[in-house]
């Protein structure tokens, strides 16, 4: 599928950046759409929406609450609104409104939840969002997603158009590792549909989100150090999850590693898991994430690697659960 890990000579945006693209290009083809925020225009960069249609931005200042009680409001009046906060603000605070008022509705709310994860790294477990999937995939009607990185952020925001009902979307502040090399429109994106990046007949990492690269790049060192050949599923889609890509990935590999940078309790190991259940498979299963934890403050590379969630956390808990040693060149003499 073309992947790659360098930087592209295209457009360089930040994930949000890509968000408020694909609102700005949303908007040009639909008169529906209207974007709210809560004082977050500038964070969640909506600036091209708001230069170019200045009269279908609302801002509804420090409410979140209060902006999707509005956002409810306008979907039943014919309008698509596209709302943006962070992410723990959107499943924490404003739950109530997102359930009530939107979900038990079924209105087609969008919410743009950034700065997710552990990806606000610096401001500390108040502002991390570790529990928004759980929560999320908690509420009837409410579809759940999030992108590996920018460019499929923007194919992903423009698939929520038309998805019916009510729809979350988590992203991370700033620049992701780049996973595809090529521009948004050409990633190739079903939105129900999880997307196999590696193939291979060992085992399965399912992983969302930033975790999508770090299991790429664990897949790759599996291979160097172990010889595995190890297939890679970006579930960008937690709910509806995709049943039928983790069925064939029991039935081909007998193995299944989630990684997630959420707490493992009710994220994507969970809804995994549900379907291993529902099903009756028996496979080696192991889940990665935060383990009913709260983080800390620190750079977000560092805090996966603390949750064992980076590619070098995945390999050895892989290894660990393949019974396999990691092949480590120890033959290096001391130059000094």
């Amino acid at each position: 599928m073309g992947l790659s890990y360098n930087a592209i000579e295209a457009e360089k945006l930040t994930t949000a950046e890509y968000y408020g693209k694909a609102l700005h290009d949303l908007a040009v083809e639909h008169s529906d759409v209207v974007a709210l925020t809560a004082d977050l225009a500038k964070s969640t960069k909506v600036a091209a929406f708001s230069k170019a249609f200045p009269e279908r931005l609302i801002n509804l200042g420090i409410a979140e609450q209060n902006m999707f009680g509005v956002a409810a409001g306008l979907a039943k009046n014919g309008f698509i609104p596209f709302t943006s906060t962070f992410a723990i603000f959107a499943a924490a605070r404003s739950l109530d409104q997102v359930h009530t008022d939107i979900c038990y509705q079924n209105v087609p709310v969008k919410i743009l939840a950034s700065h997710a994860g552990t990806s606000f790294g610096q401001a500390g477990s108040t502002h991390h969002s570790l529990i928004d999937f759980a929560a999320m995939r908690s509420l009837p009607n409410m579809t759940v997603m999030c992108p590996c990185d920018g460019a499929e952020a923007y194919k992903l925001v423009k698939a929520a158009y038309s998805i019916p009902g009510p729809v979350y979307i988590r992203i991370n502040r700033g620049f992701d590792a780049i996973v595809w090399d090529c521009g948004p429109e050409e990633v190739p994106f079903v939105w129900d549909k999880a997307t196999t990046m590696m193939e291979g007949d060992d085992l399965t990492i399912i992983a969302v989100g930033s975790c999508v690269f770090q299991a790429i790049q664990a897949a790759r060192m599996l291979k160097a150090d172990c010889g595995l050949n190890v297939r890679v599923i970006n579930m960008h889609t937690l709910k509806p999850i995709d049943k039928e890509a983790i069925i064939k990935a029991i039935d081909e590999t007998g193995c299944i590693v989630t990684a997630e940078d959420h707490v493992i309790q009710g994220g994507l190991g969970s809804a995994v898991a549900e379907v291993v259940a529902e099903h009756g498979k028996a496979c080696k299963f192991k889940m990665l994430g935060h383990d009913n934890s709260f983080s800390t403050i620190g750079l977000q590379e560092d805090l996966l690697s603390i949750a064992g969630i980076d590619s070098n956390g995945i390999e050895e808990a892989v290894a660990k659960l393949m019974n396999l040693n990691i092949h480590e060149n120890e033959s290096w003499e001391d130059e000094y």
